[in-house]
This record gives structure tokens, sequence and C-alpha cells, in this order.
């Protein structure tokens, strides 16, 4: 595994110090998802990996490259319909098929739970960055590409090229948004309780949200 501790001497595509390691599982987990999703969400995963992995040498963490990695590139797998089952959350296939490519290449057991929970939890604010680091920096990619909560963590040189690497597409706000809803609208029981609720209200007004309280008081519980 391509440790921090030799990180910039092992990476490719270096930025800040930051690159993609420079190993055979690497190079396999990026044919695969570039194969896989669409142009959008890979330039989106890479960058997800850059902001996460410069958020860790921010934070002085210690991280597995290889792992932040495979878990960036496949956070968002869920929602290709290949990969999307009929009742799990997309976060959740998406982890499901990380687990079962690093499985099938040897990776040990404690690395899979990992990677699994980084990707089952990147949608799930004020838990991760209290987690393992690759589970923390995971979504703190997620955020910085998506949300821009830690924008201006990252200086205008790192920012733009990382882009310049990984494009953003003119309207990508509104793009990503729409890959969401594309991604999981089939299945919209799987929204309750997590953020994903909130695109299918924007883009579909028939949309009715799962309410708790309504859960609790409709239970078979009485009194």
């Amino acid at each position: 595994m391509a440790t921090t501790a030799h990180l910039e001497h092992t990476a490719l595509e270096s930025i800040s110090g930051v690159g993609v390691p420079d190993t055979r599982l690497a190079r396999e987990i990026k044919e695969f998802i570039r194969d896989t999703e669409t142009e959008l969400l890979f330039n989106h995963s890479s960058r997800v990996y850059y902001f996460g992995a410069l958020a860790g040498k921010q934070r002085g963490l210690k991280f597995d490259a290889e792992l932040l990695y495979a878990g960036a590139m496949f956070h968002d797998l869920g929602l290709m319909p290949g990969h999307s089952s009929p009742t799990d959350r997309f976060e959740v296939d998406g982890a499901n098929a990380a687990r079962n490519f690093l499985k099938e290449r040897g990776i040990p057991q404690a690395d899979l739970d990992t990677v699994w929970t980084a990707i089952a939890l990147h949608t799930t604010p004020g838990i991760p960055q209290y987690m393992h680091p690759v589970v923390a920096l995971v979504t703190a990619g997620v955020e910085m590409d998506v949300l821009g909560l830690t924008y201006a963590e990252y200086s205008d040189d790192v920012r733009n090229a990382i882009v310049s690497k990984y494009p953003r597409t003119s309207h990508f706000k509104e793009d990503i948004l729409q890959a969401f809803y594309d991604g999981i609208h089939q299945k919209p029981e799987t929204t309750f309780g997590n953020v994903k609720a909130d695109v299918l209200a924007d883009k579909d007004p028939k949309f009715t949200r799962g309410n708790f309280c309504s859960v609790i008081r409709n239970s078979a519980w009485v009194g």
C-alpha cells in the first residue's frame, strides 16, 4: 500500500506533493472507473481524491493513499445503472462494488471495511471526520468538490491545477445534481434520512419525503 510516508515519491500527476499512487492497484481502479462511469463522475471522483489527500496533509493525518484513492474513485459508482441495486442506497451500492473489486485483488479485510465505510458514509455529515482518516478524507474531498465547504483552505493555484487535470463542466453544480437525481430517482425510499432527499425534492414536485415523526407515530406500538 502507498502510505503518506512515501506518497510524494511514488505518485503520478503530483499537485502540491499529492498525486495518484503509482501502483498496479491504483492503475486498475482508474481504468475501471474511467470505463464504467460518465466523464462527469470520473473527473469529480478524481478531484475528490486530490482534495481529500491534500486535506489529509493539511491536517497532519497518516493515511493509505491507495485506500483513499479507492474510496474516492468508487464513491459515486452506485449512481450508474449497472451498479445500482433495487433497494439499497447508492452509497451502499458503491461501497459493495469497491469491496468486491478490492477483495478480488487480495486486499485485507480490515482495509476492505475501511473503504466500504468511507463510501457508505460520504453523504452522512457530522460523523466521518471523527473516524479513520480514509473515511474522514473521502468525505472531506466530496464536501470540497461538491459543496465548497473548505474552498478557502486551498490556494487558487492548487484548485486551478486540480481542475485543469480533471475539469469541472461549465455548469457542474447543476450537472452533478442531475447525476444524483438520475441515479436515485427510481428508488426514492432510499433517500429517507439523508441529504439526497433534497435532490429529489428539488427535481420532482411529486416527491414526498419520508418523515421520521410519522414513522414513530404510525408504528405498531401502542402508546
